[in-house]
This record gives C-alpha cells, structure tokens and sequence, in this order.
C-alpha cells in the first residue's frame, strides 16, 4: 500500500519554504495533502515523546501549508518494537522512535549509549550524544535501509522496580528475575551482575510483571509513571544503571521522495520538538518521583559505585569493547573516563 500520495495536479514548490515566513508560503488546497506518512512509537500518549512529536507533525503541516500530513501511531498501535523497526525498514512505517537499546538489535554500535554505568549524569550523555560519538552511530544507522531523522530524545535514566525484593546493592540481583527489553547491553549487563535477564517486548510487559513470570523490571521514572507498573511493583531502586535514549528513524527510500524543502522542515521541527522533550524529561524526574510515592512505590537509594565495582571484576567492559571496537571506544571514554 502506497502511503505517500502525489497530488496529480499544482506539484510546484516554493523554493526555500523551510526558511521563509509561514505567510510567504503558498497555500496547498484543503485536505489534499500531497505527502501522507506514518510515525509510529511505543509509548503511552501521554508520555512527553507523544505529546511532543503530535507538536511537532502540527508544525509541520502548518509550515508546509498542509503539503505533508504525518500521522502520529502511539503505543504500538501497529505493532511491537520490534514489528515496527522491520516496518520502518521496509517502509511501510514512515517515522518510529526507537530505543537505543532495541535499535541495537539491528545496528550493534547503537546500544554503546546504553553501556552499563558509562555515563553518570546528562552532562556527559549531551557530551556525547550531540558530539562525536553520536554522529558515528548516526553514520553507522545510515548505512542501512533507515536513518536518524533528528537529534536523539530521551529515554532517561533507568532504575530497578521489584514486586520481591529490594535491590539495594549488587548480591541482591544474584537469581532475580528481570525483564529487559531485547536488547543485547541489557541482558549481558544483568547477567554479568547475576540475575536472571528475560527480553520481552515491552507490549508484554505489565502482564509478565502481573502474572509473576518476572519479579521486576527496569525503565526510567517516565515510563514507569505513564504505563501504571506501580500497580504490579513494590520497591523502585535507583540505580541509573544505564542511560537510554530514542532514536528517531526514517525509511531512507520515502524520506528521498519528500522534496529538499520539506525534508528540512521536517528535520528542524522534530529537533526542536527533541529539545522541549529532553527538558520535560529533566523536569520530569522529580516530580515523578512524587507522584509514584504517593501511588505506593517505595524508593530505595544505591551505592552506584558498589554496582560499578563489581562489574568492573567481570568481564563485562573487555568484551564490549572489542564488539563495539576501538574507534567506537574511544569516543565513549572521551566523555565517560576510562571504563573497566
């Protein structure tokens, strides 16, 4: 099925129009939208990357006059995580925001973000995200069917929820049952600290957690808050065992069929729509908080280099480095410090 239309008629452009007042810009007949996309996410609609990317699509059909429509699919209305990113390989999904950890799945350097305790607080993630480091991985996404439409946004910091045990320091993962999204940094970080990692999809996740086929889970406050875990988990440990954020990807095929002027119209509205999301998460943090003690999760604070400690007496950081390789590597510890 075809879903970026051609208008048969009125195919030219206004040169520019990214640049130029909205006024200046010719007006493209009512509900005859000459570009119709699709943006898939995971998330709740309520989650700041929702509230914030139907932020930007508006925008973006007012800037181009009503020339692009972008239809915005929230909590995986057409599919798991990992359904969409085949779909947006295969271009019958246009947009999806991703997460570094699953991207990885399918491009191994993507989850170097997510390496266990690398980074240790956003001053070093920003560092390395919008620098060096990040644009690699952006070269390394190009070379495939898919492509970063926009800066990265944030997924935050991911702390340790448990309906058993309190996880207060590194023994008391030893044979807990966790889930982890699929993806390959998570379960070997889990299985390094010895619990018991299981990848399920994350549109399995409330029903794992209620049913007991896993005693906890791990995500940053935000998605804890706005997917209700705090009915089916006791304790959140805050851990910030690894930083995540998403990618927004695009299918390299349709985007190429978008003349110049709106691909840049596109790309400069959903970085700025990055921006705004990556301050609410921020601002998130300590009001989430609040709101989930006053939902009955019980916080539990950690010794992050206890953590750090007994992973830097594994094998864990060697291993990762020579998969990700010493390029990659060294852009990393140019911002977290030396690792292992």
């Amino acid at each position: 099925m075809t879903r970026i239309r051609f208008a048969p008629t009125r195919r030219s452009l206004v040169a520019g129009a990214a640049a130029v007042p909205l006024v200046t810009i010719l007006k493209w007949p009512a509900g005859a939208a000459e570009f119709e996309l699709k943006y898939a996410t995971g998330q709740d609609p309520t989650h700041p990357v929702n509230i914030r990317a139907q932020e930007a699509l508006n925008r973006i059909r007012e800037a181009t006059a009503g020339r692009v429509e972008i239809k915005l699919f929230p909590a995986n209305q057409l599919g798991s995580d990992t359904d969409l990113l085949t779909q947006v390989r295969n271009g019958s999904v246009d947009f999806f925001n991703l997460s570094s950890l699953i991207l990885a799945t399918f491009v191994p350097l993507s989850g170097i973000t997510s390496l266990g305790f690398a980074f240790k607080n956003y001053e070093q993630v920003w560092a390395a995200m919008d620098g060096e480091l990040g644009a690699h991985i952006r070269e390394q996404i190009a070379k495939t069917p898919i492509f970063t439409v926009s800066r990265i946004w944030d997924n935050g910091f991911r702390h340790i929820t448990s309906s058993t045990r309190e996880i207060k320091g590194p023994a008391d993962l030893n044979g807990f049952k966790l889930r982890v999204p699929p993806a390959p940094a998570l379960t070997s970080l889990f299985k390094a600290l010895d619990a018991a990692p299981s990848p399920i999809n994350f549109n399995e996740l409330y029903s794992s957690l209620q049913t007991k086929v896993v005693e906890g889970q791990e995500n940053p406050l935000a998605i804890i808050a706005t997917t209700r875990l705090y009915e089916v988990q006791k304790t959140c440990s805050l851990t910030g065992h690894v930083w995540d954020g998403y990618w927004v990807l695009g299918n390299k095929r349709a985007f190429a069929r978008l003349p110049g002027d709106l691909q840049a119209v596109i790309t400069r509205e959903l970085d700025r729509s990055a921006l705004d999301q990556r301050a609410d998460i921020a601002s998130l943090s300590d009001s989430l908080k609040s709101d989930l003690q006053g939902k009955g999760i019980a916080f539990v604070d950690v010794q992050q280099d206890a953590f750090r400690r007994a992973l830097a007496g594994t094998s864990f950081y060697a291993g990762w480095k020579q998969k990700y390789g010493a390029q990659a590597w060294d852009l990393l510890e140019k911002v977290s410090g030396k690792l292992g």
